[in-house]
């Protein structure tokens, strides 16, 4: 049997359609992410990325099409489903979207109560807190507040959090955008890093290119609201296609 029938797929995404009005947003759109993956999205502010993601956990009601995660069809599952089946996915927000008047502690504890979590007694939510802050590199922050951080702590105290129930999908919406670009590869190893520790797969939603050469293993162009095309990192920056280029030039 080939190594590639035996690919696991986690997370796909048949013929989706969303419009708003006459505006026509994601026109059959299609994607399949492979476990231990990490799939990099790009396009144009506006070309439909942020509303994929929201569509893909349910935060908005596509107009057609299949949703899939570890099987389960999103667009049919009831409140109560789709809340267990959040449990596996960690969600970076772009620009980190940490609650201000919550400790870095009270901001990881968030989900675990969210989800109803804390109170089981076979789970330990000082020691989950710990871990997470422990694998960003911020265990010494657990008692600051966000204004007491800098824009990358504030990064890695949100992808803490997103780890903190231990996700097998990590979705990422532009993690490097507002850093600079010390910091933005700190973030970028650090997101590596994760993939090893949690054996997750990712989608990455970003602008940067330096980002999506180093973390992809895949890469897709979402152009007029459909998968124009996909391919590796060294495949798509030399293709001769003017639309492609144009994502890829210095």
């Amino acid at each position: 049997m080939s190594q590639e029938k035996n690919i696991k797929t986690v997370l796909e995404i048949k013929n989706l359609n969303k419009s708003f009005g006459d505006n026509h947003v994601l026109k059959n759109f299609n994607l399949k992410l492979q476990e231990g993956e990490n799939l990099v999205i790009m396009g144009k502010s506006g070309s439909g990325k942020s509303v994929m993601i929201k569509c893909l956990v349910g935060l908005m009601a596509a107009d057609s099409g299949s949703i899939k995660i570890h099987d389960f069809e999103i667009t049919t599952l009831g409140n109560k489903e789709l809340n267990v089946l959040r449990t596996e996915i960690g969600f970076l927000f772009q620009g980190s979207a940490l609650y201000d008047s919550m400790t870095v502690r009270e901001n990881l504890e968030f989900p675990l109560r969210r989800h109803n979590l804390k109170t089981k007694k076979d789970l330990n939510a000082d020691a989950l807190v710990a871990e997470a802050l422990k694998n960003v590199g911020l265990s010494q922050a657990i008692d600051l507040m966000p204004v007491e951080l800098s824009g990358g702590m504030q990064r890695r105290v949100a992808l803490a959090r997103a780890l903190i129930l231990k996700p097998k999908i990590m979705l990422y919406d532009e993690p490097t955008t507002g850093l600079d670009p010390i910091t933005a590869k700190e973030i970028i190893q650090l997101m590596r890093h994760i993939q090893t520790q949690y054996k997750t797969s990712s989608i990455i939603i970003t602008h940067d290119v330096d980002c999506a050469r180093v973390i992809s293993n895949r890469i897709l162009l979402l152009i007029d609201g459909t998968n124009y095309i996909e391919g590796t990192y060294s495949e798509l920056s030399n293709s001769t296609n003017p639309k492609v280029k144009a994502f890829f030039k210095n």
